[in-house]
């Protein structure tokens, strides 16, 4: 039987570890999005959990903080985004993670971004529903320009 999954709302101390886990510097690699020093982490969860139409649930995996799971509004549109430790990439955790937090945001169209050499995330997205809507580049808040796949579920 694999490992149960959990989604649950985001605690303080889960954001110790998910600040950590953006600290990698494969993981901001793999998702073109640097890592945030303490202070400015802090400050955008705040923002995030303050703001009422955000949906974010933390990704528990046999009993461990894996990542988190997120829907927003970003330019008119309703966005999901997830981010997975890297020490529990390739155990399906996306995933499934996923497929049940889509039960709990509700809104459609939904939209989601990966970058174009992110193809993991991207199989995700797919194993999901979600059917390629169109292309992007945008510089990033560390001023790398990123190409990315932008995904959509009707």
């Amino acid at each position: 039987m694999a490992p149960q999954i959990i989604l649950r709302d985001v605690t303080q101390s889960d954001l110790l570890i998910l600040f950590e886990q953006q600290l990698d510097p494969e993981a901001t690699a793999m998702a073109a999005f640097p890592a945030r020093d303490r202070d400015t982490f802090h400050a955008h969860w705040a923002r995030v959990l303050a703001d009422n139409s955000n949906i974010a649930r933390t990704v528990v995996f046999d009993g461990q903080v894996a990542g988190v799971m997120m829907g927003f509004e970003l330019d008119g549109q309703r966005e999901v985004g997830y981010w997975i430790g890297r020490e529990f990439w390739g155990k399906g955790i996306a995933t499934r993670a996923l497929t049940e937090f889509l039960d709990i945001e509700k809104k459609r169209p939904l939209h989601g971004h990966v970058a174009r050499h992110n193809i993991a995330s991207r199989r995700v997205l797919e194993k999901c529903g979600f059917k390629l809507a169109g292309e992007d580049e945008y510089i990033n808040h560390g001023g790398q320009e990123v190409e990315e796949f932008i995904l959509k579920l009707e």
